[in-house]
């Protein structure tokens, strides 16, 4: 009895490990782009300033369909000024109050004539042939100008 219990357990064990891995397998037609293959050393990596950044106010840039206007707090007592070419996928009022992921370290370059000094971390996939982007949102719980590491 106790043989058949064992395989019966073994069985329904099976059948939810096989369940839980279709559901994380990705829906028909999401491409993600391949992983590089060529390494990046440490020290080049430990060079990048990744920070906690929240979102005091965003806006859209006059004469540009693409960018976003974002006044960032990221810890220093000065507000930073990052703009990012992602309003096809989100409108201003939905960002406000958000915390964000930046590199801050990033030299300043200007785009329509407004300086930006850094960019926002993003995540892009593509479904069924279209382009799909989400900002990497962080718990509120986290303060501004945290570095992750």
């Amino acid at each position: 009895m106790c043989e058949e219990t064992l395989k019966i357990e073994e069985t329904t064990a099976e059948t939810t490990v096989e369940t839980e891995q279709e559901a994380v397998t990705e829906p028909a037609g999401v491409e993600t782009e391949p992983l590089f293959e060529e390494y990046v050393d440490f020290e080049t990596f430990s060079k990048s300033d990744f920070r906690v950044v929240k979102v005091k106010e965003c806006s859209a840039v006059k004469k540009s369909k693409k960018l976003l206007h974002f006044v960032l707090d990221d810890g220093t007592g000065t507000d930073r000024v990052i703009l990012s070419g992602i309003h096809e996928f989100y409108e201003p009022e939905q960002l406000v109050g958000k915390t964000l992921l930046a590199i801050t370290n990033l030299p300043p370059r200007k785009m329509m004539g407004i300086e930006s000094c850094g960019m926002l971390m993003s995540a892009i996939h593509t479904v069924g042939g279209e382009e799909k982007l989400n900002l990497v949102m962080l718990s509120d719980e986290i303060p501004a100008g945290a570095k992750l590491y």
